[in-house]
């Protein structure tokens, strides 16, 4: 029979009938099937006694070391010939996505969200006469469809023959199946039947019916969903973005911290939607007119749980908004962060060796030329491992790592918040640490300091940069990274010193310098990214522009700029200010007759920050609608220019968010002392750096 493929899956509390009536009462069910199904600890039994599969669960912790979530499927556990189902799990997001909004939901309120799908399935279900294995978490049996009840979202089957069923849990024979069907009265759950395959084609659309609802139960639909206002569209506001969530997920562009914390989140909200409807109902069946203590007291705790219940639903409509998302994905904010162990108990210090082998050679080497007297003393502790990740989750404040040559492949990601060293033994092309599967950073450093050296990185398929370093300070020497998405990434008030490395292949920017941070660089090669260097929103009023240390480096190749200064608003020079070496917005006619200024030269502007220097190159401003790029045009035999335009752009910047941040407070300080209290803040020192083969400049400022 046909496999379901494997898909993540994203489901709440109830999801499956959460939109169904209230059901009757049954008779007595079958001895064998009184006992509840058996849940992991991934499920959780809601008040109607289905199960809900959470996202991940205890897989979450370390994603790589698991496949992707698994959408539950028909699963033949024994040796009944099932026949094959139609396969409908492989739909594409925007399959999907025209389905929900051209055929099913529409402009649907939440309210109406159930009438609008009983339509849809009333117009596209075949009534009867087609067969379907119903599968759930008890067994798996082959059943035929006799008639549909659209409004309640169930079937009326009855069993095939001949009659072929499979459990592991409850060996029923076809006499009891028939005597539990009639105590259901013969209703199963529409999400509950897999289509078996025909060969007219006949039931094609049917099978694909069941698959939208089965998905939207599964993914979209949430229980408290009904209970919001109607002055929305059920599709717009939560069907779209939770359908992209998904998509993420599956596609390995969330990263694992997130996708914990949006399922701790939805969790923690369904325990609170449970225990706030509980008390909902516990007040209607009190006499409304009491004054009772009693009645008080749950009017306040349901005062409170209705205000905590809309703060988690806030937050996980922040995590469902693709633009927030990637915002949290950026600045890691709302995120879980691997805390410190400090210092070990016992006060020792360990040296942990990883090594795929350890030969006599290899540990005689290392006795000899890092584990002597000069290096370690006689109270370090040796502990050996096979791999780094592990040796690197074991450390303590003060640890040392030494990794050994090898090529290593690391399923997962080195989370390091204590301050320790990692270094490399032997050729830096012999010590490699590359990593498998997709999806989060490479190295994230929050410890106050690190230092890692003489190392290898490869990252694939990755979502955030090879390497992060969110708070404290990084010492990054004599390392080569091979990225993937961005390279290393610097957080707000984050220190980094990085010396003789060779970066390269990010897809986007090598380095990415954020606000307020120290970034000390050092003869390193950076090259073949998207762009070299990239310093992000220093204009924002909340934080100061970086503090950039940049000596001997070269930074050629890269697609866009070499170094690009990002702003969050187009600068309009004073009319009064008159500008050295400024060309004029062209013609069409005179673009034409010069090809050669076509890059960037027409709508033409400059910043107020280079009228002082006339020596400083003149700017190239192109605009679109979105955004504004000014390019630096630069003597490619003077390499002290980029230097000088850059010095300069960050010192006109500081000082204008001084002059501003005067303004604000009505400051009367004398502008010279100002200016000299800033020049002595501003550690700036960027010499001797080589730009070659940048393809828009070796200095952009782009405005958006």
């Amino acid at each position: 029979m046909a496999e379901v493929a494997a898909v993540p899956v994203l489901a709440a509390e109830g999801l499956a009938d959460a939109m169904e009536p209230e059901p009757e009462p049954e008779p007595e069910l079958p001895a064998e099937l009184t006992v509840s199904a058996g849940v992991d600890s991934g499920e959780v039994d809601n008040p109607n006694g289905h199960v809900s599969t959470y996202l991940f669960q205890d897989q979450v912790e370390n994603r790589d070391n698991c496949d992707s979530p698994k959408e539950k499927s028909p699963s033949h556990r024994g040796t009944a010939k099932f026949p094959e189902v139609i396969e409908t799990t492989q739909l594409t997001y925007y399959e999907r996505y025209r389905a929900y909004q051209d055929y099913i939901l529409g402009d649907a309120k939440p309210s109406e969200v159930k009438d609008f799908i009983a339509e849809y399935l009333e117009k596209v279900l075949e009534p009867y006469g087609w067969q379907a294995l119903w599968s759930n978490d008890m067994f798996e049996v082959l059943v035929e469809v006799i008639d549909v009840e659209t409004s309640n979202h169930r079937a009326v089957v009855k069993l095939t023959e001949p009659f072929l069923y499979e459990s592991e849990t409850y060996p029923l024979d076809a006499e009891a199946m028939e005597s539990f069907l009639e105590a259901k009265k013969h209703l199963v759950p529409l999400q509950e039947l897999y289509v078996v395959c025909d060969e007219s084609g006949e039931f094609d659309q049917t099978a694909l019916a069941v698959e939208h609802l089965r998905f939207f139960f599964l993914h979209i639909w949430r229980n408290w969903d009904e209970d919001d206002e109607d002055d929305f569209d059920y599709f717009v506001k939560c069907c779209e973005p939770r359908l992209k969530l998904y998509y993420d997920i599956l596609e390995d562009r969330v990263p694992a911290d997130l996708v914990t914390e949006y399922n701790r989140l939805l969790s923690k909200c369904e325990e609170t939607y449970k225990e706030f409807v509980k008390l909902r109902e516990n007040i209607s069946i009190n006499d409304p007119a009491s004054e009772s203590e009693l009645n008080n007291v749950s009017m306040v705790e349901g005062f409170q749980l209705c205000e905590q219940l809309e703060k988690l639903k806030y937050k996980l409509q922040i995590m469902e908004t693709p633009f927030y998302r990637y915002v949290l994905c950026q600045d890691g904010h709302g995120l879980p962060t691997k805390q410190a162990k400090g210092t070990r108990p016992s006060g020792e210090n360990v040296i942990h060796v990883v090594s795929n082998a350890m030969t006599v050679t290899l540990l005689q080497s290392l006795l000899r030329e890092k584990l002597n007297p000069e290096h370690v003393t006689q109270e370090h502790v040796l502990e050996f491992h096979s791999d780094p990740l592990l040796a690197i989750n074991a450390c303590f404040e003060g640890d040392v790592v030494v990794i050994c040559p090898g090529h290593y492949f690391v399923n997962g990601y080195f989370s390091i918040a204590d301050s320790i060293q990692v270094e490399g033994y032997g050729p830096l092309d012999d010590v490699v640490l590359e990593k498998e599967g997709k999806g989060d950073a490479f190295v994230v450093c929050t410890a106050s300091c690190v230092k890692i050296s003489n190392l290898k990185f490869i990252q694939h398929d990755a979502t955030e940069g090879i390497l992060c370093v969110r708070k404290g300070q990084a010492i990054l020497e004599n390392c080569v990274l091979q990225c993937d998405t961005t390279g290393v990434v610097l957080r707000t008030s984050a220190k980094l010193h990085m010396k003789n490395c060779d970066l390269y292949g990010a897809k986007g920017a090598g380095l990415e310098i954020y606000p307020s941070s120290t970034c000390e660089l050092f003869g390193n090669d950076i090259h073949h990214c998207k762009e070299g260097i990239r310093i992000k929103n220093f204009m924002e009023e909340l934080y100061d522009v970086p503090k950039i240390t940049m000596m001997n480096n070269l930074i050629h190749n890269h697609e866009d700029y070499g170094i690009t200064m990002a702003k969050f608003s187009i600068p309009f020079p004073k009319k009064k200010t008159s500008f050295a070496n400024v060309t004029q917005p062209t013609s069409g006619a005179d673009q034409n007759q010069n090809p050669q200024s076509d890059f960037n030269e027409n709508n033409l502007e400059i910043n107020p920050g280079y009228c002082e220097t006339p020596t400083i190159p003149r700017l190239l401003t192109e605009c679109s609608s979105n955004k504004c790029e000014q390019a630096v045009v630069l003597d490619p035999l003077n390499a002290a220019e980029c230097d000088e335009a850059v010095t300069n752009e960050l010192i006109s910047t500081s000082a204008t968010k001084r002059e501003q941040s005067r303004s604000r407070i009505n400051e009367t300080v004398d502008t010279v002392v100002t200016d000299d209290i800033m020049s002595q803040e501003m550690f700036l020192s960027i010499v001797s750096n080589h730009f070659k083969k940048n393809g828009k400049g070796s200095f952009g400022i782009v405005y958006s």
